[in-house]
């Protein structure tokens, strides 16, 4: 019975863990630096920062990239309407040592870091890669429409 009272306790807040317990790092989703969500739909940067359709996996590689210890957890963001698996994911990051200085001094808030997100994603390799992809795709299109347009 003891044991089954105690349970509770692991799910609520405790001023005894430590910084570097996993459960006291923030927790960032997707949705809060995709530009194709709204306010109520859980962004939470202006939308001249925040980026089109973001996945846990490039949130993750600029977290590495920036220093910070993160870890993955396959959750699925309360506010997402989507099932699909390219909308799962959420990041859990250090921002504090366990003596409560930062981890970095460059992200002293949530806030700062999803700024740092949206600045980052858009210079990935594999973001830069895709626009240019697209490009030849477009314009080989435009031609092919240009020249049935003239024939009729």
């Amino acid at each position: 019975m003891a044991s089954h009272s105690g349970a509770p306790l692991i799910l609520q807040w405790s001023p005894d863990k430590k910084h570097s317990d996993r459960e006291r790092w923030i927790c960032i989703y997707p949705a809060y630096v995709n530009s194709k969500k709204t306010l109520a739909e859980g962004r939470r940067v202006t939308k001249s920062k925040a980026v089109e359709n973001p996945t846990y996996q490039e949130i993750r590689d600029v977290l590495v990239a920036a220093g910070l210890n993160v870890g993955v957890e396959n959750k699925q963001y309360s506010r997402e309407r989507s099932k699909e698996l390219l909308y799962r994911g959420r990041i859990r990051v250090q921002l504090k040592n366990d003596d409560g200085s930062l981890c970095n001094s460059s992200f002293p808030t949530r806030d700062s870091l999803l700024l740092h997100l949206g600045d980052m994603i858009p210079k990935l390799k594999s973001r830069q890669n895709k626009p240019a992809s697209e490009q030849p795709v477009q314009s080989s299109q435009g031609k092919g429409k240009g020249k049935g347009k003239g024939r009729r």
